[in-house]
């Protein structure tokens, strides 16, 4: 059960979900990639088959990473909040109601708009701002928001 889910308050319905993208993991399986071809091409013994080996470790950790990163995040729209968290060990978590949302930024990277994915910072009411990094479909996400938020509002 997710955070979002698991923090739902009666009444309450998940109205859009966000989710990580899968350019996360690019860094790392560069890395390994790198690794295998330098551990493979290595026939004389002259010291690529160490540096591959510790590309590969350093891949290993940077896929972890990224895994870790995708299953402890979430951005949620329900049906009253807009709810962030983020963080496995060190957890940070962000909870307005739709009434203290004052915007929602979105900034994409060259590769951002080219894979479609993106940063998206909630902005409250008072100045408090939330940001959530590689997010997938942020477009999709801000719309949906702001289209609860509004339906919210109106009733």
């Amino acid at each position: 059960m997710s955070y979002v889910e698991s923090n739902l308050m009666s009444g309450e319905k998940i109205i859009y979900k966000a989710y990580i993208h899968w350019f996360i993991f690019l860094p790392g399986i560069i890395f390994a990639a790198l690794g295998i071809l330098l551990i493979a091409a290595n026939k004389q013994g002259e010291g690529g088959a160490t540096i591959g080996l510790l590309l590969l470790i350093y891949a290993v950790i940077l896929l972890l990473k990224a895994f870790i990163i995708k299953i402890s995040t979430d951005l949620a729209v329900t049906s009253k909040r807009v709810i962030a968290k983020a963080g496995f060990i060190r957890r940070r978590s962000v909870e307005l109601n739709h009434s203290k949302v004052e915007s929602f930024i979105v900034n994409q990277s060259i590769f951002g708009r080219m894979f479609n994915y993106g940063t998206i910072i909630v902005r409250g009411t008072g100045g408090g701002r939330t940001g959530v990094q590689g997010v997938d479909s942020p477009f999709d996400f801000r719309k949906n928001a702001m289209e609860t938020i509004d339906q919210s509002q109106q009733t």
